[in-house]
């Protein structure tokens, strides 16, 4: 899968991998990205910066685009009360999701049928590193 432009994109993370042998330096990397726990979602607006830091924590994470549809229906699981003028606010990266009163990180369930071997990058057949838009697919098993 060929990486496109996804800089001025919302992006969802997920944290797949959980904190033994994690260098300090990347386990305070997850920490500003809000990924505690195995199973968190952070939803991050892509910019140079924060671009650096998920690159830091890639074996450890899985990220892409979140679509406009999925990230509706994450909110009504997740009981946000958001109107359409929000969330496109959200999408657009001129509020983040704690100004609009959300509890963020999202802990999520494990995906359903498991996930793909958590040692490998998404691009030979793992579950690591950039997904694009497959990531709306495995954030709705996870809902």
């Amino acid at each position: 899968m060929a990486k496109k432009n996804i800089e001025n994109r919302l992006l969802a993370i997920i944290r797949i991998r959980g904190r033994t042998n994690v260098r300090q330096s990347i386990a305070e990397t997850m920490k500003r990205l809000n990924l505690k726990r195995v199973n968190n979602l952070a939803l991050l607006y892509a910019n140079k910066s924060s671009m650096g830091m998920i690159k830091k924590c890639e074996s450890f994470v899985t990220y892409g685009e979140i679509s406009e549809e999925m990230l509706s229906k994450l909110m009504q699981k997740k009981g946000a009360k958001l109107e359409a003028s929000q969330l496109a606010e959200l999408m657009q990266g001129k509020k983040s999701a704690k100004e609009l009163g959300m509890r963020v990180p999202f802990a999520m369930k494990p995906p359903r049928k498991g996930y793909e071997p958590i040692k490998k990058s998404y691009s030979i057949g793992g579950a690591l590193g950039y997904r694009g838009e497959e990531i709306n697919k495995l954030i709705g098993r996870m809902i």
